[in-house]
């Protein structure tokens, strides 16, 4: 079998991997211990989110096309590539959070939502909340006008029965 058709199938995993996907980062992960290695594979599955070692020749024929093919640039050396489709600042999120406690744990670039951001990018992504917890915040600011307004007709309605 010819070495091309041997990597026809990874190829087409990563780029299944990357349709419809809200965020991808390449991290560089040199240096890490296994168990670190582990514990961040549980953390970005639970997560959600896809994490898998690949070529680097791999991903750039799996991204040509797409807006993932701005990673092109940062495809060197060991590479490691975390995928959300649901989430698009979950991986890195995740990601950054790790490297605080793995100081090996390099983000290399990453694509958000179609957007191409560096190293530096990335970690002013990774401090964006979850859409779950902007969703819970907006809740949290809709409906504190209405609670105080509640507080302001019991208050006037004790007001009236107590005179």
């Amino acid at each position: 079998m010819a070495k091309v058709e041997l990597k026809q199938p990874v190829v087409a995993e990563i780029a299944e991997l990357l349709d419809g996907a809200q965020g991808a980062v390449l991290v560089d992960y040199r240096g890490l211990t296994v168990e670190q290695d582990t514990e961040l594979r549980k953390q970005l599955r639970e997560a959600g989110i896809s994490y898998k070692v690949y070529k680097n020749t791999m991903i750039r024929f799996a991204a040509k096309g797409t807006a993932f093919e701005a990673l092109e640039s940062d495809l060197e050396g060991p590479t490691a590539l975390a995928v959300s489709k649901t989430d698009a600042t979950a991986p890195a999120r995740v990601l950054a959070n790790f490297a605080k406690k793995a100081d090996k744990l390099e983000i290399k670039s990453g694509v958000v939502e179609g957007t191409y951001y560096d190293a530096k990018g990335m970690q002013v992504i990774a401090t964006i909340p979850g859409r779950e917890e902007l969703l819970g915040r907006l809740l949290g600011s809709m409906q504190s006008p209405i609670a105080n307004f509640a507080r302001v007709l019991n208050q006037i309605a004790e007001a009236n029965a107590n005179a």
